[in-house]
């Protein structure tokens, strides 16, 4: 590499602009005492380090913002008037100017003049990348050995964690440029290239040990000519020390392998960028427009950990350059009218961002008054777009704004007025092979919608098998794993649902959805791990063989001519170069919702009855679980907390079942069925017991009382109550 003085303190100086940017902006909208030290010391930090290596200009500046903020340190909270504000904002801007200037006039953006007031028009930046800390990796166990409770538990525990990391917004810097990442890529595939012959000594290690132990063997029936003890003794103890020398040099090389797949996978993921990085550009422009138009917007954002690739995301930045200031100009309302319109004096404007299987989505939202319709239409007949007099709804109209030139400012400003901000978006969206929409609520906001394919993406993943197929999950969409027996698998697949925490969620066998061959034997389904999964607000159990551990992935796209299942969202690359599966949370749930879906009208074609189940329980979880099971299954149900109402519900309706417990307050379980069943107007309607009581004494007596099934809380397997219900029933 070529020697460059100032290479570590244009990097540090970039990321403390960065924090400085953003710590600015959040004492404009949260003053506190906290934020004028952090802001203190991101400037005699930079102060400092300026000196050291001779800037003397950008390390007045830094002074120079000093000297801003210290008069507000003591105050609580500080009180920074708007001039103020806007002079630690310029002083941020010249220091970024000299900064840039270290490096020489870049090839495509002008470098802002020392000194120079900064240009309205930001541009796209270019992302300081921001690396959210990863979940400690959980290290990947033998696809042939069963998942234990311990492997769920920590599977559990990085789900957690990813989520956690999904909801920050970290600010840790991205420090190896591309030539290092290079070089560290290169030295992996060095290292790699280095491990077959290591695993080509492992298999000959081996043989020569099946070799020395059919030695031994034909030893021990006399079937060579060595006699002596001592010799065949010597021959088992080599043959020891070979197999145990050949088991510590494949666990050695296995986890070389696994260390380097995940080390490679974090390097990968090193060249993209977190979308975090533009949040901070975005929310100056949006405070910028505002301050331009005397109005007060508050901004948020979410989804900074998504990363990709810093092309993709430059121009997206620059396109929501635009969408942000358009939603702060065009959208937000001046104070009178939001307070006259029942609002907050304050307009919000929010940027998220999200993974969709394939695709990223960029919003942008706010709570304004929405896109003027009637503008709309007479700026669109003035330029000839509309038929005056045309019958265009409010969505053509809407349409006709991607078009492109059209503006309902009432003159060209600093910040709109040109009708290009949307012909930007419009443009990004068909360079990247996205599509951009505009959903409009008149009177209470508009969301511009920005939906481009990922060609690049990392992430933390679950590697699961099923049915012989490993594939990887989205670690940031599990919310649980959970271990089943063999029972419980087989019954969550044959209802396509699965009982947890008090609901009923739709189930999906991987190995199904995956078209995965099953086994040659025929054994049906062993025990196994329901993988809890939500997406677009819903929430399904997705069933595997077993986990394989946690790793950091590179996604690529599928090629363009191998269509894959809608449950598969992109491959990954491992070690030995091979293909893994990486599976789209949105496309799991939806594909085990239609297959519940399906369940459910099969049974409800064959067995849905007319007649209502009431379900006795003073237990109100108990009470909704059941209810929850039953619905699922197509039967209507009511509930009674007591015997002595569900004896006044079953009097004033026909039932078809009663569903009871027995320790109940009151009149218990027993007696509620013998009652029933001593009453001529409800003697026909059979009922079954659930209890936790599991005696021979008290199932003898429940089939004496009338029970006609007697259900255990402690063994309860909803698909044998079904069977007990539709059996009764029909």
């Amino acid at each position: 590499m070529t020697s460059d003085p100032l290479r570590y303190f244009r990097i540090e100086a970039r990321e403390l602009i960065d924090q400085i940017s953003a710590g600015v902006l959040d004492l404009d909208q949260q003053p506190g005492t906290d934020q004028v030290a952090r802001l203190l010391r991101f400037a005699h930090t930079l102060k400092g380090a300026a000196r050291v290596v001779k800037q003397q200009d950008i390390a007045d500046r830094a002074h120079e913002f000093e000297e801003v903020l210290v008069p507000h340190r003591d105050e609580s909270p500080p009180a920074l008037p708007a001039d103020e504000m806007r002079e630690l904002l310029r002083l941020n801007d010249e220091i970024a100017g000299f900064v840039d200037a270290l490096s020489g006039p870049s090839p495509t953006a002008p470098v802002p003049l020392p000194g120079a007031a900064p240009p309205v028009d930001l541009g796209p930046p270019t992302p300081t990348a921001v690396a959210p800390a990863p979940p400690e990796p959980i290290r990947t166990v033998p696809l042939n050995e069963p998942t234990n409770q311990a492997e769920v538990d920590q599977a559990n525990a990085a789900a957690e964690l990813a989520r956690g990391a999904e909801a920050a917004s970290g600010r840790a810097p991205e420090r190896a440029a591309t030539a290092d990442l290079d070089e560290l890529l290169d030295a992996i595939g060095e290292a790699s290239s280095r491990i077959a012959p290591l695993r080509d000594g492992g298999r000959t290690l081996a043989k020569l040990h099946r070799t020395v132990e059919h030695l031994g063997d034909r030893m021990r029936v006399g079937r060579t000519t060595v006699t002596d003890a001592a010799a065949r003794t010597a021959v088992r103890r080599l043959a020891g020390e070979l197999g145990a020398l050949g088991r510590r040099l494949t666990d050695a090389v296995d986890q070389v392998e696994r260390e380097l797949d995940e080390v490679r996978g974090r390097a990968e993921g090193l060249r993209l960028v977190p979308a975090g990085s533009i949040f901070t550009a975005l929310r100056r422009a949006v405070r910028d427009a505002a301050d331009a138009e005397g109005k007060r917007v508050n901004f948020h954002a979410t989804g900074a950990d998504v990363r990709m690739g810093p092309n993709l995301l430059n121009l997206i930045s620059g396109a929501f350059l635009h969408v942000v200031r358009n939603a702060v100009v065009h959208g937000i309302e001046a104070e009178d009218q939001r307070l006259a319109a029942g609002k907050p004096a304050e307009g919000t404007v929010g940027v998220h961002v999200e993974r969709r299987g394939r695709y990223a989505e960029f919003r942008c939202s706010d709570d304004g008054r929405g896109f003027d319709l009637a503008a709309l239409r007479r700026t669109a007949e003035e330029r000839g777009l509309l038929r005056p007099g045309a019958d265009a709804g409010p969505q053509a109209l809407i349409d006709l704004v991607l078009h492109g030139g059209i503006s309902t400012a009432p003159g060209v400003t600093e910040v709109a007025g040109r009708g290009i901000g949307m012909d930007v978006a419009r443009d990004v969206a068909a360079q990247l092979g996205g599509e951009v929409s505009i959903d409009n609520r008149p009177g209470q906001g508009a969301t511009v919608r920005l939906v481009v394919p990922l060609t690049l993406l990392s992430m933390n993943g679950l590697i699961v098998e099923a049915g012989g197929t490993t594939a990887t999950m989205p670690l940031d969409a599990v919310r649980r794993c959970v271990r089943l027996a063999a029972d419980e698998m087989i019954a969550a697949t044959a209802t396509a649902r699965l009982a947890h925490e008090g609901e009923v969620l739709p189930f999906l066998p991987l190995a199904g959805a995956l078209h995965a061959v099953p086994a040659e034997d025929g054994a049906g389904p062993g025990s196994g791990v329901a993988v809890v999964l939500a997406a677009d607000r819903d929430t399904v159990a997705i069933g595997v063989d077993r986990l394989a551990g946690i790793t950091t992935l590179v996604a690529r796209p599928l090629p363009d001519l191998a269509p894959a299942a809608p449950v598969i969202a992109s491959v990954s690359i491992d070690l030995d170069g091979n293909p893994r599966l990486v599976l789209d949370a949105h496309g799991l749930v939806a594909e085990a919702r239609q297959e519940s879906a399906a369940a459910r009208g099969d049974q409800a074609a064959s067995t849905r009855p007319k007649m209502p189940i009431l379900v006795v329980d003073d237990s109100l979880t108990t009470r909704m679980l059941e209810r929850s099971i039953l619905e699922s299954a197509g039967y209507e149900v009511d509930l009674a907390a007591s015997g002595e109402e569900g004896l006044e519900r079953a009097r004033s309706r026909d039932y078809g079942l009663y569903l009871s417990d027995i320790d109940m307050p009151g009149i218990d379980g027993f007696t509620f069925v013998a009652r029933a069943k001593a009453d001529p107007q409800l003697a026909h309607v059979p009922a079954i017991l659930v209890s936790s009581r599991a005696s021979a004494e008290d199932k003898r007596r429940g089939a004496e009382v009338g029970a006609a099934a007697y259900v255990i809380k402690g063994e309860f397997n909803q698909e044998e109550l079904l069977a007990h219900i539709r059996r009764l029933i029909l």
